[in-house]
């Protein structure tokens, strides 16, 4: 065989075994966000989405997360083999934009499944189910959204909570801002008469030892609030993957250590006729 001959074998072998490297590398499972959330999840690292300001359900302290929402993100995570887990803030008005951009694969951030938001995202879950109630000063005389006609009223931009109030009662002056931690003086200084969302958010913030004794949770829901899981829209594979992993939390009783030690020290009494809840189907 002449020198030509040889060359050009070696030649061939030496593009075959590049064009299988690239199919390879463009074939792997991606670790990013958007590189895995279309196909049911992955592995390696995952981004999840929380809230930071939320005592008791998503906070941020430092480089520690803590709350009810990050050990349920923790466990999902964990049983989809994915890790590390980095978390990114989502707050209300963010956390649609954060899914569809592919800034974050899972959202775990007090999110209520609506038919609204299942328009332009899908839900795993529920994993918990709260209601909607008021938060005041501790001396106020606030017992229910019915005594909120001209009163000043908080809430979070891009919530369910603030737009069921001034549907029922006109005469409310809503205010909103873009978290819930901004309205908390607010209502202490007398600023504000009340701040509305779910009873899981208020007690986290009445416990706190800066605001205990001057804030009250008026404890008389007035919605359902079934928290869910956010994902990529249509992608159903995860979506079932992530309520296995709920379901198993639940039967395994590690939601019920979660919930006793996110919530027992606010002395927040859980709904046991709504919870643990049931998933959904996924589609």
């Amino acid at each position: 065989m002449n020198t030509r001959r040889i060359g050009a074998l070696i030649g061939a072998a030496t593009l075959a075994l590049t064009l299988t490297a690239c199919g390879d590398d463009s074939g792997g499972t991606s670790t990013s966000g958007s590189g895995t959330a279309g196909a049911g999840g992955g592995s390696g690292a995952i981004k999840i989405g929380i809230k930071f300001d939320q005592p008791g359900l998503g906070l941020k302290d430092g480089n520690t997360y803590s709350g009810f929402d990050v050990d349920v993100a923790n466990y999902v995570a964990k049983e989809l083999g994915r890790s590390p887990v980095t978390f990114i803030q989502a707050p209300s008005k963010q956390r649609e934009d954060l899914i569809a951009t592919g800034q974050v694969e899972l959202i775990f951030a007090t999110y209520s499944i609506t038919d609204e938001r299942k328009q332009k995202v899908s839900f795993a879950g529920p994993y918990f189910v709260a209601g909607q109630d008021l938060l005041v000063a501790a001396d106020s005389d606030i017992a229910g959204p019915e005594d909120l006609d001209g009163k000043k009223l908080c809430s979070v931009t891009g919530s369910t909570s603030a737009q069921k109030v001034k549907d029922s009662y006109p005469g409310v002056q809503l205010q909103n801002f873009d978290t819930y931690s901004k309205c908390l003086d607010l209502v202490v200084n007398g600023q504000l008469d009340a701040l509305t969302t779910d009873n899981t958010i208020l007690a986290g913030y009445a416990a706190q030892p800066a605001y205990k004794g001057k804030l009250k949770v008026v404890g008389k829901t007035f919605s359902e609030e079934r928290y869910g899981v956010g994902l990529k829209k249509g992608d159903v594979a995860l979506c079932e993957k992530v309520n296995t992993a709920l379901k198993k939390m639940v039967d395994s009783g590690d939601w019920q250590k979660a919930v006793d030690a996110n919530f027992g020290p606010a002395g927040f009494k859980v709904d046991t006729s709504t919870n643990p809840p049931k998933t959904d189907a996924c589609s």
